[in-house]
């Protein structure tokens, strides 16, 4: 059995995050994608013997995600989700367990995108930020979706980590 550390920090005033209900969700999300065969066999995990997996949620606004995405991914707009996928992304000769514990990195969502989104989509916030949350741990697992057949792969299995919990998202 694997053990979670998620940490959540809330920046963002107009939502209060349970913080607990977070880590459950994140925590049934990275369980049904590792017992998933072409998750579990293609993920940065793969290969590493530990015991616990942590990574942090930072809940903040469109002008923090805004002022790090320029920073750091030269990129000059406002994101609904960063991900830093500190260990994925880490060449393989540089991954460490420290201790049998594996921080998989970093999901920023930017709430006020959250719901933006999720009033476009005529679906509830919570919705939309389970779907992307479920979408930040596929990134900390190392996969992307530069092409149209990872997108796929990627939001295939969202939808499929949200219909173990009973959630029927359909309004990609």
């Amino acid at each position: 059995m694997i053990n979670f550390n998620i940490y959540t920090e809330n920046e963002y005033q107009n939502w209060e995050i349970d913080n607990e209900k977070i880590a459950k969700t994140a925590e049934e999300i990275c369980n049904f994608y590792l017992k998933t065969p072409e998750i579990a066999n293609h993920c940065c995990l793969k290969s590493y013997e530990f015991d616990t997996i942590s990574f942090d949620f930072l809940f903040c606004d469109s002008k923090k995600t805004h002022e790090i995405n320029k920073e750091y991914r030269e990129k000059d707009y406002p994101a609904d989700i960063i991900t830093f996928a500190v260990f994925a992304d880490s060449p393989k000769d540089e991954r460490f367990v420290l201790d049998m514990e594996i921080n998989l990195g970093e999901i920023i969502i930017g709430l006020d995108k959250i719901i933006e989104e999720a009033q476009k989509k005529e679906i509830s916030k919570e919705m939309e930020l389970v779907f992307l949350i479920s979408h930040g741990i596929m990134h900390l697992l190392g996969f992307d979706h530069q092409s149209e057949d990872e997108f796929n792969f990627v939001v295939k299995h969202q939808k499929l980590a949200l219909e173990s919990m009973g959630i029927k998202y359909d309004k990609i």
